[in-house]
């Protein structure tokens, strides 16, 4: 059987660390940010990592493990 290639839009949307963790941006990004206030904008501008059981999932649509 052959390889499964890794999935192009999860590989678009988040990334590993060399310590395995998976990182994704923000949500509640994408638009009406003149309502959210300056400390929250900042915020969401970090990333944030996924918990246990999405992680496994991205990490398989990437092709690891």
């Amino acid at each position: 059987m052959p390889k499964l290639k890794p999935h192009k839009g999860a590989r678009k949307r988040f990334r590993v660390t060399r310590s395995g963790k998976v990182l994704a941006q923000s949500a509640y990004t994408g638009h009406l940010r003149a309502a959210k206030s300056a400390k929250r904008k900042r915020h969401l501008r970090r990333g944030t990592q996924l918990n246990k059981p999405d992680a496994q999932r991205i990490k398989r649509l990437l092709g690891l493990r």
